[in-house]
């Protein structure tokens, strides 16, 4: 089976892999001079003009997942050599243009960029075109396509453009780490930076210390990854790598919705502060609604504080779906809890690293937290938690929540909340609650995962249903 959507996947998940065998083995200064024969003998090498470019773009993807440009602050970055494949040229009239009559772009283009040629084709004129794209809007013909690139396309917070050199730029002050033009760009051409050698640290750090206890906080959307492999030996796959112990993270989402519900009702309008790339966006586009957002640190760092808070010789390890986590653990609210953080992809590159046959592995168990906490991987699962929390509390608040799936929806109900309270105050907005996901589906649409799409959802409904703790005051009472 199948373990990547793409082979742009499987190609980073390689120089993972390969990266990470060289540090367990202690030869990581050999890496960069070996690993690029390995990756372009195989039968998936990108190949551009030359082997000899191809040595050069493996290189660069060998020095994210070593940890990147220390000097940049952002984990998604962008690698120059590998980005030139890509048409740049904006809105262009196709040969699909019959050279009609009626010229409906011409009378839309409010800044006559638009001409015709002897047999009435239309053509435009780059230098007055302003890519609005009221011209591709109106044809009868559908003859004017937008050839903006994907990573583009992908960044619904428009964080990307192109530079001088044609080559994609990210904007830090916009750019929320969502990793959706990590997972879109076809040529693999923007990554995020890995953890992995901090968590290999990790892992030998503890392997010689008794008194250090390495703990892997895996979020619940891991139900919905590893398909080829019972979820079970997934777990006893980690312990295998030398964690100590695998908490849900899920029990943290448990402890967050027991504690929204009531500030909610207490603030009268909120919204969530799970998903660090929605927060992040919240704070750069929409600062005037940042008193809004819950004080609640995210369910990763709930549990993770709670944990060391239990276990002062612990260090804790993500393991989830998301790129953004990779930034949040950088917030001073949120760095004393979280040690390293690493995606999906990048477990999946440790364990093949170490040589572990699942199928030779126990059955491990992920049994901390309830219905309610599992399904926050899906969009809508934090508004059901929060009614939940309300009701088990003995809260009487009716919660009119809007559960925004994937970004667009995000800026849509933010923008409708920000223009009413600005004139009305919070009581004029229809919903009191707004569950923000900037990934479509929600975490199980993470730029982290092994796989995407619906089936995704179905996943970890059904994961949900399997926890023993049916309640969230069930799964928190012993934190209590």
């Amino acid at each position: 089976m199948r373990k990547f959507d793409t082979k742009v996947q499987h190609l980073k998940y390689k120089v993972l892999r390969e990266v990470a065998r060289y540090a367990f083995d202690g030869n990581l200064e050999r890496a960069p001079l070996e690993i690029p024969t390995k990756i372009i003998s195989g039968t998936e090498a990108t190949m551009r003009c030359c082997v000899y470019k191809e040595r050069a773009i493996v290189g660069e993807r060998i020095a994210l997942a070593m940890g990147g440009d220390r000097n940049n602050p952002n984990v998604i970055e962008v690698l120059n050599i590998a980005c030139d494949e890509c048409p740049v040229g904006g809105y262009e009239v196709t040969n699909a243009c019959r050279g009609c009559i009626a010229h409906r772009c011409e009378d839309v283009c409010k800044k006559g960029a638009i001409t015709f040629d002897h047999n009435q084709k239309a053509h435009i004129d780059k230098d007055k075109c302003v890519e609005c794209g009221m011209c591709a809007k109106v044809c009868p013909y559908n003859a004017i396509s937008n050839n903006k690139r994907p990573c583009e396309n992908a960044c619904k917070v428009k964080a990307i453009s192109m530079s001088d050199t044609k080559v994609a730029s990210i904007d830090n002050d916009k750019c929320t780490a969502c990793g959706a033009c990590v997972y879109q760009c076809p040529f693999g051409a923007i990554m995020d930076k890995s953890y992995i050698l901090d968590v290999i640290d990790l892992i030998k750090k503890s392997e010689n210390n008794t008194k250090y206890k390495l703990y892997a906080v895996v979020a619940p959307s891991i139900s919905s990854q590893f398909t080829y492999a019972p979820l079970g030996q997934i777990i006893s796959a980690i312990k295998e790598l030398g964690f100590y112990s695998v908490v849900e993270a899920a029990l943290g989402a448990d402890m967050v919705a027991y504690k929204e519900g009531p500030e909610l009702a207490e603030k009268g309008f909120l919204t969530s502060s799970c998903c660090p790339a929605f927060v992040d966006y919240i704070e750069k586009s929409f600062p005037q609604l940042r008193e809004f957002i819950s004080h609640n640190i995210s369910p990763m760092a709930t549990i993770s504080k709670y944990i060391k808070e239990t276990d002062p010789t612990s260090k804790i390890v993500f393991i989830g779906p998301c790129t953004a986590k990779k930034m949040e653990i950088k917030k001073e609210s949120v760095s004393p809890y979280v040690d390293s953080v690493l995606t999906f992809e990048e477990l999946q590159a440790l364990i093949d690293s170490r040589d572990i046959e699942l199928s030779e592995l126990p059955l491990g168990v992920l049994d901390n937290a309830s219905y309610y906490g599992r399904i926050f991987a899906r969009c809508g699962g934090l508004s059901d938690a929060v009614k939940e929390s309300l009701k088990e509390q003995n809260i009487d608040f009716e919660v009119k929540s809007v559960s925004c799936d994937g970004i667009e929806e995000c800026r849509a109900a933010l923008l409708k909340a920000s223009a009413i309270i600005k004139s009305s105050g919070i009581e004029g907005v229809p919903y009191n609650f707004i569950e923000g996901m900037a990934c479509k589906g929600g975490c199980i649409g993470g730029a982290g995962c092994l796989t995407h799409g619906e089936k995704n959802k179905s996943e970890v409904d059904k994961y949900g249903k399997e926890a023993y703790e049916k309640t969230i005051t069930d799964a928190i009472k012993i934190l209590m």
